[in-house]
């Protein structure tokens, strides 16, 4: 254990958070935080199955029994569901493009850990449900899933189109979902989009099979550090993409070449910074073209401020799951460091933030924020559960 008192809080946060109804977003009623999210829920439920704690085990699996129960008929997944009345929200201007993916992956995760099967028999036919609205959300069978603006986690962002992070997700809720049924149609998809993947979002000299023509020259602009964010017909995203690159290595996406480069870009980040990694880098300044976009896409209050919020903030969630990758791809002193800045800045006044300022580090958006105590949890999970790695295996 890093550090064990630190973890214990993060827990108590979690047991705070509890409702009959599953894990809220944060403790204190903030916009519509107080409500149950899906993307919030599963990764605070996934912090929980890990933690081994019985009661937040239960609270779990009230977690994906709320979602399931409000999913749309069309095979969409709610945003978020209120324990007040039940109502369910399917998103704002559009909808949640990573949430099929969050509520797959919630139910096998918690099938898997638990070896309690009553919830995956009871919900196969939403299983299919939101394996079949992806399928759909192709759009021209190539494999990879369209994500409107602010579709997924990073809803006040400027990114849409073939956004690597959905696809990563997606890999993972189909070789989950294959563990569980041994059915090889899943394998073979995920293989597919795997494929693409590796075809489309590493930057290569002489890119092969590429998703569209427009991709050959726009992919110059690309970092060769990293994997691309994404891209739509008018652009690439040249950003650097933690989260992207987080489940790039605990999937296993890269060969050694492509994880030596990107392990290196990551450590040389951390030497200059010693502190938490941003969500996307670079950051963009008042002066950038794609501030534009950037400062009218918002629901309450415009919070992407240079180095605030998704434009360059500090998230301890995000950082968990790196962490994670690291020490699954032998960079475990990196994962140990990183998981005591993770700590520190659960620790920062209020506590357990949303994120941190990028440059300041001093805490912004949300206290008292669920899943910046799960992003604690599955850091040090990570770093001794058993069956942490065998979650990722295709």
């Amino acid at each position: 254990m890093v550090n064990e008192k630190s973890y214990q809080q993060a827990l108590n946060l979690l047991h705070e958070a509890s409702t009959p109804f599953g894990f809220v977003a944060a403790v204190n009623e903030y916009d519509n935080y107080k409500r149950v999210w899906t993307r919030d829920g599963v990764i605070t439920s996934i912090a929980a199955l890990l933690s081994g704690d019985e009661q937040l085990i239960k609270t779990a699996q009230s977690t994906i029994d709320t979602l399931f129960n409000k999913q749309h008929a069309s095979g969409f997944m709610p945003s978020n569901v209120s324990p007040a009345d039940g109502a369910a929200s399917y998103g704002g201007t559009s909808g949640r493009a990573d949430n099929p993916s969050w509520a797959v992956i919630g139910l096998c995760t918690y099938t898997i850990l638990t070896e309690d099967y009553s919830l995956w028999k009871k919900y196969q036919q939403q299983v299919e449900k939101c394996l079949a609205v992806m399928e759909a959300w192709e759009f021209n069978g190539k494999h990879l899933i369209y994500v409107p603006q602010s579709g997924d986690w990073a809803d006040e962002y400027i990114q849409h189109g073939y956004i690597l992070f959905d696809q990563l997700l997606r890999v993972w809720a189909l070789r989950l979902t294959f563990r569980l049924t041994k059915n090889a149609v899943y394998s073979k998809k995920a293989q597919n989009i795997t494929a693409a993947i590796i075809n489309n979002y590493w930057k290569t000299e002489q890119p092969k099979n590429a998703y569209a023509p427009n991709l050959l020259h726009q992919l110059t602009d690309a970092s060769g550090n990293f994997w691309l964010m994404g891209f739509n017909p008018a652009r690439i995203y040249a950003y650097f993409d933690l989260q992207a690159n987080a489940f790039s290595l605990l999937l296993g996406i890269g060969n050694d070449q492509q994880n030596n480069i990107l392990l290196k870009y990551l450590k040389d980040n951390y030497a200059e910074n010693q502190s938490l990694i941003p969500s996307f880098a670079p950051t963009i300044e008042v002066h950038n073209a794609d501030m534009n976009e950037l400062k009218n896409n918002y629901a309450y209050s415009f919070r992407n401020l240079p180095n605030y919020f998704h434009n360059g903030g500090l998230w301890p969630v995000w950082n968990g799951w790196m962490a994670a990758a690291l020490h699954l791809n032998g960079e475990t002193d990196m994962a140990l460091h990183l998981t005591m800045n993770i700590h520190a800045a659960n620790q920062n006044e209020n506590s357990f933030n949303e994120c941190l300022h990028g440059l300041a580090k001093t805490p912004c958006g949300v206290e008292k924020c669920t899943w910046s105590a799960a992003g604690a949890i599955i850091a040090e999970q990570a770093l001794t559960h058993p069956e942490f790695k065998n979650l990722f295996k295709a």
